[in-house]
């Protein structure tokens, strides 16, 4: 129910997924009954072909997060992370009110063990045609070089289970490739990651460089300058859009291929999307939440946080 399109381009994202994942999977919808019914059947689709929560609150996109994840209780976010907490859905998903699922996540799920600050990602595509990973991109906006570390470790395992590449690079962001670069922040970072044998690490990289080919699979930095990078490329494919481009690769920039990212760093799968959000996006966000889910990348995480898995 949460999202500026609730509920009516969240179903028909979930009747698009539906038919694009394997049949041994099962989509739980949380809302409201009667209007996930009548967008299924205006659409001809069973909606008996869903798992139906029925719930009756919604944390409005302008709802103080905290306080709303506290007195809605029978809103489709809180309900849905009582039934992950449960182990009754293997991920969950929304497009809703991003305060409210950071709490959830938090207070409901909690960070895996060791994990100071979870964080969240964005996909960084490459002029090859691969995908890379930048994160933090925007929950922690200080940070001292261990949360780095961490991000490092979070990225790197997210990168091997669910993009496929076995030994990821690793790589810091900063204004020079030099190791002596950058402010006190990036120095003491870089001395933290080139010492850890938990990471392949392979130095700074500058702006320039985020999106080459054959370098950085993951790229580490804090949530302020995360924010925005991840927002300045939103906004140079908009600006392409408006100027009538149309480039293979710059048509990568657009947040519904990806539908939403992963919290990384607490001990459930937790995936979060765009307030804006229309099927397509909502499809994706689904194969996204079902890509993580099958890889088992929680608990993957804290094995590798744990030091049993390298």
């Amino acid at each position: 129910m949460g999202g500026d399109y609730a509920p009516l381009e969240i179903v028909k994202g979930a009747i698009e997924a539906y038919s694009e994942l394997p049949s041994n999977v099962r989509l739980v919808l949380f809302g409201d009954q009667e209007q996930i019914h009548k967008v299924c059947l205006e659409n001809n689709f069973d909606p008996s072909n869903f798992d139906i929560v029925a719930t009756t609150e919604v944390i409005e996109m302008l709802d103080h997060p905290a306080k709303a994840f506290q007195s809605k209780t029978n809103s489709s976010i809180v309900v849905g992370f009582v039934h992950l907490s449960k182990g009754l859905i293997d991920s969950f998903a929304s497009v809703g009110n991003t305060g409210a699922m950071l709490a959830g996540a938090m207070m409901v799920i909690k960070p895996i063990e060791g994990i100071s600050r979870p964080c969240i990602s964005t996909h960084l595509p490459k002029l090859d045609g691969a995908n890379g990973l930048l994160l933090d991109v925007g929950i922690n906006a200080d940070v001292k070089p261990e949360n780095l570390l961490q991000y490092a470790i979070l990225g790197s395992t997210y990168s091997k289970e669910v993009f496929g590449i076995d030994n990821p690079r690793v790589a810091l962001l900063n204004i020079g490739s030099e190791a002596g670069k950058g402010n006190l922040l990036a120095r003491e970072t870089y001395e933290l990651l080139s010492k850890s044998s938990q990471i392949n690490f392979i130095g700074n990289v500058e702006g320039s460089d985020l999106f080459r080919p054959n370098l950085a699979d993951v790229i580490v930095t804090d949530g302020f300058t995360g924010n925005i990078v991840l927002k300045h490329t939103e906004s140079f494919y908009r600006v392409a859009l408006k100027r009538g481009i149309n480039d293979e690769f710059i048509n990568r920039f657009n947040f519904e291929l990806y539908g939403g990212t992963a919290v990384l760093g607490v001990a459930k799968n937790i995936i979060i999307g765009h307030g804006v959000s229309k099927a397509i996006a909502v499809k994706n966000m689904i194969h996204h939440s079902y890509k993580v889910a099958k890889a088992n990348l929680s608990l993957k995480i804290a094995k590798k946080i744990a030091g049993e898995l390298q």
